[in-house]
């Protein structure tokens, strides 16, 4: 298991996490550093801390061994500096920098390796949730995908995709998306239900064809969106993943002809009903809407660093803007499911139904 340096707040501010983090052949070298947040500093340290950890190319998360108290008086600050911070579950410290986890210790090492097998998403992610934190969200998706693109040619991604070995493209349906109109309504259901509505290229037309008509027509006062079958969306369809003809066409279709900038567009009339596994797309793009309903029994998960990438359905910036970069960040580096209620407490979905 790959060993995490930790360091205090001290020597944060005295440059020791700001060694070069490529090695010769532009490899990541120690891309994962832990913060030690129960180590006492002058508020003066405090702020040189903070001044580097904002402009850190490691990933720094927070620890701290105290169990279900309050981070040390002062060291909030620097964690919200920090990508994330991990605290037990009992913990006083509860705002968005902090993921409360059963096992502090436990959730870092967990970290670690998920670090160590695909650093350069890591520290792409990381970079970009800490970079579009304040864009607003056309920016912001720009540069997701820009970055998205980056990472489909890279080793770890291609590695991903060679073990995975080629895949025949899936069985279509006649309609993948099913749109009915009840009065001032506009009622949209995913309709691929043998695939768990895997979203696919028909899919995601057959979406922002149905979304353009609300966008157009502001006499539709509120547009729901449903999935049938098992599951709201499994993500998206791993059959297609690395076929898009190059990257920069990648980079127009998920920006220009995406769902995430319609969704945030109709928010305000937008009402989502998740329920079952959510994949990647599957709460990448429910979390633009503003109101989110999950059933119960309902959990989410960011899969894709484990394959090399990042979220590219808007997730960096849709629930970054609901739950914070850090939180975002320790859910697409881990692929950790989250359950419902989690969910509603970090304020991912908006109501749990009945």
């Amino acid at each position: 298991m790959p060993s995490v340096p930790l360091i205090s707040p001290p020597q944060l501010a005295a440059g020791a996490a700001h060694t070069p983090v490529l090695d010769m052949t532009a490899r990541p070298v120690v891309p994962l550093m832990a913060v030690d947040l129960d180590e006492p500093a002058a508020p003066s340290v405090l702020d040189a801390a903070i001044r580097r950890a904002r402009t850190c190319d490691r990933l720094l998360v927070g620890v701290t061994g105290a169990t279900g108290a309050r981070v040390p008086a002062g060291a909030e600050t620097l964690a919200a500096a920090l990508d994330m911070t991990l605290v037990d579950q009992g913990s006083e410290s509860s705002g968005r920098p902090f993921v409360p986890v059963p096992d502090p210790a436990a959730a870092l090492d967990g970290l670690a390796v998920a670090v160590a097998a695909n650093p350069q998403a890591a520290l792409v992610l990381a970079e970009l949730l800490r970079s579009t934190e304040m864009l607003p969200v056309r920016e912001a998706l720009d540069a997701e995908s820009l970055a998205y693109s980056t990472l489909l040619g890279g080793g770890e991604f291609q590695q991903w995709l060679t073990a995975r070995g080629p895949r025949p493209l899936p069985p279509s349906v006649p309609e993948p998306v099913l749109v009915a109109r009840h009065g001032n309504v506009l009622e949209v259901t995913l309709n691929h239900p043998a695939r768990r509505n895997a979203y696919d290229r028909r899919m995601r037309d057959g979406l922002v064809d149905a979304l353009n008509l609300a966008v157009l027509d502001d006499s539709v006062s509120r547009v729901v969106l449903s999935g049938a079958g098992p599951a709201f969306c499994s993500g998206g369809d791993l059959d297609e993943f690395g076929t898009t003809p190059d990257p920069v066409t990648g980079h127009l279709v998920r920006t220009r002809a995406g769902a995430g900038r319609l969704i945030h567009e109709l928010r305000d009339r937008m009402q989502v009903r998740v329920h079952g596994t959510c994949v990647g797309s599957g709460i990448e793009l429910p979390a633009f809407a503003g109101t989110v309903l999950a059933a119960p029994g309902t959990t989410f998960r960011l899969p894709e660093v484990g394959m090399g990438l990042i979220p590219g359905a808007g997730g960096t910036v849709s629930i970054a803007r609901r739950i914070g970069r850090w939180r975002t960040l320790y859910l697409a580096i881990t692929g950790t499911g989250l359950d419902a209620p989690t969910a509603l407490d970090w304020g991912l979905v908006d109501t749990l139904l009945a």
